[in-house]
């Protein structure tokens, strides 16, 4: 084996960029929670765009390796250290069989993620090796990892020609905003109702998972009720409750929803929102469909100039 989880902190799974194409059977692509710091880990490690990694979320993992590879790590700051040295975001380094890494509690952002050399040696289910929690597909064994399993890795890494390589690290900070597109159902909230979603804060409560963050703030009006006839949910659908209340669709979303879709967030902010947690707090901001594009463009670009 390649590497043996010894304590899995609290949500530990194998992600890639998502299972797509599946929806009308009920399967949601699932996929890294924030995009850009995984292909961000990838680029670190030697990897293409895309390699499945290791998602941390709030507290990260006990590891030790069972073989040499080159690791990159990304996204939050979890007080990593390699043999008790402290080793940080955006960075990528060699690791020996027998080394271990040992994770604390994320402080900037909330999910951090680690990629090695060649990746992880899961099987491939509908076109990716994410781990679907609410199907029980993918990753390993389609579920969380556990004290006491053992990753393969697919690769042996070379660390004899090993260069070290950094990439800097943003984490959001302070109240955040989050851009969206206005509906698909916007014309269900009465004015009152969508000036309050995009004037107040809100903040993400602790009832909030890979599938969704159900946030907390001022209610907003609707002009008859929110239910509608269930119809397609993405990752970034902001439904309105019967209570008034926001939720944000996230990688697991359902594939279907019966409450009006108030709006949309744009996908490159998707990122910043997943590095969110239980407590953060965040505002609504219209954009245009114009300048959604030109924002999803800087952001491939950004993803590509990594490699």
């Amino acid at each position: 084996m390649s590497m043996k989880i010894r304590f899995p902190g609290a949500l530990t799974t194998i992600q890639d960029a998502g299972r797509f194409g599946f929806q009308h059977m009920g399967v949601s692509p699932s996929g890294a929670m924030d995009i850009l710091s995984m292909e961000q880990a990838n680029a670190l490690a030697g990897n293409p765009q895309g390699e499945e990694v290791l998602e941390f979320t709030l507290a990260g993992p006990m590891l030790t390796f069972t073989r040499d590879t080159i690791v990159g790590l990304s996204g939050a700051d979890m007080d990593m250290k390699l043999n008790g040295t402290p080793v940080s975001p955006g960075t990528s380094f060699p690791v020996h069989a027998g080394d271990e890494l040992i994770s604390g509690f994320a402080r900037r952002g909330c999910r951090a993620y680690l990629s090695v050399q060649g990746g992880f040696d899961v099987p491939v289910i509908m076109g990716s090796r994410s781990t679907n929690l609410k199907c029980g597909l993918g990753g390993f064994h389609g579920r969380a990892l556990q004290a006491g399993d053992e990753l393969p890795f697919r690769k042996e890494a070379d660390i004899s020609s090993f260069t070290p390589r950094a990439l800097p690290v943003s984490m959001p900070e302070g109240e955040l905003v989050i851009h969206v597109i206005p509906g698909p159902q916007d014309d269900y909230f009465t004015g009152k109702g969508n000036q309050t979603f995009y004037k107040e804060t809100y903040k993400i409560t602790e009832n909030s998972d890979r599938m969704g963050y159900r946030l907390a703030g001022p209610l907003v009006e609707s002009q008859a009720g929110v239910d509608i006839i269930s119809d397609g949910i993405v990752f970034g659908s902001v439904q309105i409750t019967p209570d008034g209340m926001p939720i944000i669709m996230m990688a697991d979303h359902q594939t279907t929803g019966g409450y009006a879709k108030i709006a949309t967030v744009i996908s490159s902010d998707l990122p910043l929102l997943g590095q969110l947690k239980p407590g953060d707090s965040l505002r609504f901001e219209k954009i245009s469909m114009e300048k959604a594009q030109e924002s999803y463009r800087n952001m491939i670009k950004q993803i590509r100039e990594m490699f």
